[in-house]
This record gives C-alpha cells, structure tokens and sequence, in this order.
C-alpha cells in the first residue's frame, strides 16, 4: 500500500519540523510550501491526499489558496491556525475546509483529524443493498461517488458527499447532530454542531432550487432529514 501524501503549506519551522518529524516516523510522505504561492502547482504535481494549511502565511491570503484548492480538487483540507475566532472557523468551513485546528495543538489530535478527514475522503467500500438513490431530482451514485442534478453533475467534497450519503442511507429518518457527527466526522467532534450546520447549508445551496421545497428539512434542536419534496 503506497504511503498517504500531506501537503503542509506553513511557514513557521517550529510548527514544519513538528508536523513533518512525527508524520514522517508514522509512514506518511509530507511535502512542504512555506508561502503557498505555488498551492495549486503543488497539488497537481505532488497529488497529495490531504493538505494541512495555515491561513496566515507571508505572500498569500490562507482563505484564498482554500478557495482555490477547493474549487479544483477532492482531497482532504484541514486548516491549522493560530486564528482561534468563531468567524474564521465558519469562513472557512464555507470555503469547503473539511476541518479546523486551532494552534496550539497536540499531535495526537492532528493524526485523529487526519484520520477522520481521510476516511470521508476515500471510497466507502463496505458492502451495501443500495446503490442508487433519488430524491426528488437529485440522483445519488454511492459506488462512484457522484452527484446529478437534473442529469447536471454536482460536484461535491469529500465531506459533503460523506454527510449526503449518510443522509440519504436514512433517507426519511430523523437524524440527530449527535447521529450525524458520529457518523460523518467521527470520534472528538462531539461538541462541533457548526459543522453540521455548515455542510447542510453547503449541501442546500448545491441541490436545492431557491424558491423551490427542501430536501433537507430541519427539526429546530433535533436533527435533519432528508426526503423527497412531494412527501413535504
């Protein structure tokens, strides 16, 4: 099995040699940019798994190269930054972050997130009776991972589909912010229901007409569901 890549855009070298020493001794390959001028390059030449990326770095604005990097490609972003606040988590969770770290931190935590993120991002490959589903005039394909919308592509993350798959596995069912963390994010995001605030906003601007009925209904403190507009 060929090592997971990590891209580590940062340009503290405390923070570098940390990240780089401890993944490294773990079997990962890390490549690093200190200004992450060069992100997008970097991402098409090295194809990295995940990145790891600063927002505050010399040359260029941490939201930006997120923007840029979600924009064209599918693979795990973590943002690990100093920047603490609530708005910058959100912003970034917006701009398709599939995490926030905030500095300091552990590195156990580091390798956990890690861990999580690139669940979501790898094909699910457990056995499952079901592998089409609609709803409405979406049309979901679990074996490849794609997304139509009236026969149009969709393109989503890794976390988004990851939160749609579950959704639609219990396509109806009532599911809970616990239920949802567990199963999309997993173990230590027990208190992160931003997250699943986010992404199901993410998921309606994608998949739902703006004057049209929702697929992903809120019950207000309990949960999310997803049905078929005519059912609502």
């Amino acid at each position: 099995m060929n090592a997971t890549r990590v891209l580590v855009i940062e340009d503290d070298p405390n923070i570098v040699d940390l990240v780089r020493s401890n993944l490294t001794v773990r079997g990962f390959e890390v490549d690093v940019s200190t200004d992450g001028e060069d992100a997008a390059d970097r991402v098409r030449t090295l194809q990295p798994e995940i990145c790891l990326l600063d927002l505050m770095l010399p040359r260029r604005d941490g939201f930006e190269i997120l923007r840029e990097l979600r924009q064209e490609f599918a693979i795990g972003l973590i943002v690990v930054s100093a920047r603490a606040n609530e708005a910058d988590k959100v912003r970034a969770l917006n701009l398709g972050a599939d995490d926030y770290l905030t500095k300091p931190f552990g590195i156990e935590e580091l390798l956990a997130r890690m861990t999580a993120t690139l669940r979501r991002t790898r094909v699910h490959d457990e056995e499952i009776d079901i592998q089409q589903i609609d709803v409405g005039n979406i049309h979901i394909d679990l074996e490849s991972q794609s997304v139509h919308r009236s026969g149009e592509r969709v393109q989503l993350t890794p976390t988004e589909f990851s939160l749609l798959r579950y959704l639609a596995l219990n396509k109806g069912v009532l599911l809970s912010y616990d239920a949802l963390l567990r199963e999309v994010w997993g173990r230590g995001y027990e208190n992160s229901r931003e997250y699943v605030r986010v992404y199901v906003g993410r998921l309606r601007a994608k998949l739902e007409d703006s004057d049209g009925p929702s697929l992903i209904v809120t019950e207000p403190r309990a949960g999310y569901r997803l049905v078929d507009p005519e059912s609502t």
